[in-house]
């Protein structure tokens, strides 16, 4: 590649030329190496017309996201939408509209020869945790807690980043960044395989704040998301881990009742099992915090330690610990 200054106004654009001489001799003689006046003169443009563009040579690599993220902050901000979860997956979504190669993907995919090791994980940094920060607050304006807001939005800052880095080194020019920004977006939020995302039970709660303490604070399901409405309508979704459906026949549900039960408490027709690390110390402690004992802790056929109780809301609990195998 020919070091001489380009004579005359460029053909393109200047904050094109620029990129494209700065990423030339950061091939050619490494980032750290490389001056402003380096790039000004291969683009043939003083290196004040440098500054009108960037103001630094990162610049050059990270600018195109950074606008993108910008737009995500801006967006999230000014969201005022019922579900901040769906609004987060869809600002994050729309950063990868309309990305194509730039000089961070050809960054990427040269790292080591361009000598940005340092450069490229230091201002990743920087990025994620600006994503981190959009999301966070925007979960917390929708009811989610502090603690589990700011691990969801740094799940969504690493995600990003790691699509960018996916989508360059798998050759930005062939495919889409959506489709990996897409996967990263399902993969940050949790998404399972199937067509079901989330299994969510609803409750009726005459008694919302005995209900809501119990499940909150006793139980220790943290709150995810909280919402008001006209006439004192109120709901609280509160976070208890993975979620899955458990369907038993007549046959089943005899059965387990003869193992949780000594038959006076059977079960009804729905009944919410939690898994906890230490059965015998929650039942103590729910049944402190106003729950009724129904069946005590009981060691089953398949290693897991059992017990029934009601709840508020009338809802029928059982507390199960998995005991593994036995030693």
């Amino acid at each position: 590649m020919s070091t001489e200054p380009r004579a005359g106004r460029p053909r393109s654009s200047s904050r094109e030329t620029l990129a494209e001489a700065a990423c030339e001799l950061f091939l050619e003689q490494g980032f750290e190496a490389t001056s402003v006046v380096d790039i000004a003169q291969r683009a043939g443009v003083s290196r004040s017309s440098f500054f009108n563009y960037f103001g630094s040579k990162s610049d050059i690599l990270w600018s195109g996201l950074d606008a993108r993220i910008g737009a995500l902050e801006s967006r999230l901000r000014a969201d005022e939408t019922m579900d901040a979860a769906a609004s987060v997956r869809a600002a994050v979504v729309a950063v990868a509209s309309g990305f194509t190669p730039d000089p961070l993907a050809l960054a990427i995919v040269n790292t080591a020869a361009m000598g940005l090791e340092i450069e490229l994980e230091r201002e990743a940094a920087v990025r994620r945790a600006r994503i981190a920060s959009a999301v966070a607050d925007r979960l917390v304006r929708g009811g989610r807690d502090r603690l589990a807001a700011d691990i969801t939005g740094a799940a969504w800052g690493g995600a990003v980043l790691a699509a960018i880095e996916a989508w360059a080194r798998d050759g930005a020019g062939r495919t889409s960044l959506a489709r990996f920004i897409e996967r990263a977006a399902s993969l940050a939020a949790g998404d399972p395989a199937g067509a079901v995302r989330q299994l969510r039970l609803v409750v009726q709660a005459p008694e919302f704040e005995e209900a809501l303490a119990f499940y909150r604070d006793v139980v220790g399901m943290p709150q995810a998301e909280a919402y008001e409405a006209d006439g004192g309508a109120r709901v609280v979704i509160l976070d208890a881990g993975r979620a899955t459906l458990e369907l038993a026949n007549l046959a089943q549900v005899a059965f387990i009742d003869g193992v949780e039960t000594d038959g006076d408490a059977p079960s009804e027709r729905l009944r919410v099992g939690l898994e906890v690390a230490d059965t015998a110390g929650a039942v103590e402690r729910l049944a402190a915090g106003g729950a009724a004992v129904e069946a005590s802790a009981r060691e089953t056929p398949w290693r897991s330690l059992n017990a029934r109780l009601r709840g508020p809301a009338d809802l029928q609990l059982t507390l199960f610990q998995e005991l593994g195998p036995e030693s």
